[in-house]
């Protein structure tokens, strides 16, 4: 019995741009604190193409995924910024999650943010406990693009290998 199938087969270079884009952005994210709008645009583009190509029904979630991942980091931006008079949030991680939402459509939205929140406000916990200089938690700027990226890859593979794990989505 063949492992793949034809369709499969021509989904592979869809899905190792999506794994080689998020690597390429978690890495620059956290070297420099920048994700480069090259890296992100393509992958928001490619998750529009692989929905058009192989899931054409998904599309509309996919869509509204892409603008609700990005409007809801861009509003949690200005509140942060009103309340603090600076920036908390960069464009890069709005466009990041946009491109997630392209992927993974909307619903999938809640539990990459819980899981890159969490996993991010853990690391810097570890980081403050391992670190002999004393770090704020509150003004310390962090990456939040190789979390993002990793509850991205971590949604993809979570909900292809657990499909009822969709269905948890209305908890977040």
């Amino acid at each position: 019995m063949a492992m793949f199938t034809s369709s499969s087969l021509f989904e592979l270079p869809f899905l190792a741009i999506y794994i080689g884009l998020l690597l390429q952005l978690a890495w620059i994210d956290y070297r420099c604190m920048l994700l480069p709008d090259n890296l992100t645009y393509s992958l928001l583009w490619s998750g529009l193409l692989y929905q058009v190509f192989f899931i054409p029904e998904h599309l509309a979630t996919s869509i509204l995924g892409a603008i609700c991942g990005y409007l809801s980091l861009w509003g949690l931006h200005w509140i942060y910024f009103y309340w603090r008079k600076y920036e908390g949030i960069g464009y890069g991680d709005m466009k990041l999650l946009a491109a997630l939402g392209a992927w993974h459509g909307w619903q999938s939205l809640g539990w990459i943010l819980f899981t890159a929140s969490s996993t991010g406000l853990f690391s810097m916990l570890i980081t403050k406990l391992l670190r002999k200089k004393k770090i704020s938690l509150t003004t310390t700027p962090l990456p939040f693009g190789p979390y993002l990226a990793i509850a991205g890859g971590s949604a993809g593979w979570i909900c292809s290998t657990f499909p009822l794990f969709q269905e948890l989505n209305f908890l977040l």
